[in-house]
């Protein structure tokens, strides 16, 4: 099937022709012809499948077909999680409507609300917003939202882990009852149906659930690395493959610029993105990877989980993931369309038992590659850290250890 047999407006399709687009995704085939009848849509579809695009199409043809109300305010709203994926949509948005006539706006935390009022003030059809930003606009009264045609909530599983449930429910009141609502999720669970089913009429769910979650493109590798000796093979991968992008997740913010410190003593540059990090500094840093001019990004879960990075050659799990899903969300960033991708595991003792819940989850063993000793010594010897700040050093693995026992025992409260 092609795009054209969705009976779309011109405009729009010409956006689709511009990005090179030839068929809809799985998602994208099923979830367009019920967004375009007007359906409240479930969708549950794991980030990589086209999963945007399923619903910026139709919404692009349903407002460039219809006016906007004469009292004007927003007429469609998406809720996202975190200020990438904001400007991320708001890209997506961007360019599949450039040929339309329709305003696009992102607002989100960690920016300057003046700069954001300005721009809503000029006005806007489609509204690009984290929850908690979204909802202390409509308090402070610079947000017409009583006449929203769309809602949507993307990622709102992470929505929910991120603790905007309540922000949520409370902006609801604020929108008509008769509106269209998309609610899209890479999970399901109790909680995300209960969430759901209070903001949808009768959905039509759907589900795209591949046997395997992960991209077949993708080559796994497992290797037992004590905690404190992950910086030296994390090193090792970057100086083997000088040209490549490296992608390492790590546990903590407070890991993440470790990481990037102990990458910096052996002359390695690399950057970090977490919510400890103002947007200007995450952009530019995303920015700074994506170009190529840095060649490791090292991330939390919650900074990096649903952004699109392209031309990523390595994923490193520099810590083991504490939830499984979140594995197959980290290893999406690479081997993404037709290119080869590798996704590197360091586990160190105290991570074996989150290594059988991912392997649980995935359905397969992730292949081993053991290091003989002399070769696990030799990365440790050939590394270009000096040792000679060794107190510092010393420290450090305390800290690390004393960190990694407090989220040991805050898992098992949980």
């Amino acid at each position: 099937m092609k795009f054209e047999e969705f009976n779309l407006n011109d405009k729009v399709l010409k956006g689709i022709n511009d990005l090179g687009y030839k068929r809809p995704t799985d998602i994208q085939f099923k979830a367009i012809p019920a967004i375009l009848n007007g359906e409240d849509v479930l969708g549950i579809a794991q980030t990589g499948t086209g999963k945007s695009a399923a619903f910026v199409i139709p919404i692009l043809h349903l407002l460039q077909k219809s006016r906007g109300k004469k009292d004007g305010g927003v007429r469609c709203i998406v809720m996202a999680p975190t200020h990438e994926l904001v400007l991320q949509l708001t890209d997506v948005f961007k360019q599949l409507g450039k040929n339309t006539k329709l305003k696009f706006t992102a607002v989100y935390g960690g920016a300057d609300q003046d700069k954001q009022i300005e721009r809503l003030k000029a006005g806007t059809d489609i509204l690009i917003a984290t929850p908690g930003r979204l909802f202390d606009f409509v308090n402070q009264g610079h947000l017409k939202i009583y006449n929203a045609e769309i809602l949507v909530l993307d990622e709102a599983d992470h929505m929910l882990d991120l603790g905007f449930y309540k922000d949520i429910q409370d902006l609801i009141k604020y929108l008509p009852k008769q509106r269209q609502t998309l609610f899209f999720s890479a999970t399901i669970d109790a909680k995300i149906k209960k969430l759901a089913y209070s903001l949808v009429r009768r959905p039509i769910r759907i589900q795209i659930s591949p046997k395997d979650p992960v991209s077949r493109n993708i080559e796994h590798s497992l290797s037992h690395i004590k905690m404190d000796d992950k910086r030296f093979f994390l090193e090792r991968i970057a100086r083997a493959h000088p040209e490549s992008r490296i992608l390492a997740f790590v546990r903590t913010k407070v890991r993440a610029e470790r990481v990037m410190k102990a990458m910096e003593r052996v002359g390695l540059q690399s950057v970090t993105i977490h919510s400890d990090k103002y947007q200007d500094e995450r952009t530019k840093a995303l920015n700074l990877f994506k170009n190529g001019d840095v060649n490791i990004l090292v991330a939390t879960d919650v900074s990096a989980r649903g952004i699109d990075i392209p031309n990523v050659d390595y994923v490193v799990n520099y810590d083991i993931p504490e939830q499984a899903e979140n594995y197959v969300h980290r290893v999406g960033r690479t081997g993404r369309g037709k290119q080869k991708g590798y996704a590197i595991s360091f586990c160190s003792e105290e991570e074996k038992e989150l290594l059988e819940s991912i392997e649980s989850y995935v359905g397969y063993s992730i292949p081993l590659i053991e290091f003989e000793k002399d070769e696990y010594l030799d990365t440790l010897d050939f590394s270009a850290e000096t040792h000679s700040d060794w107190k510092t050093l010393m420290r450090e693995a305390e800290e690390q250890e004393e960190e990694y026992e407090k989220v040991k025992k805050k898992r098992k409260k949980k």
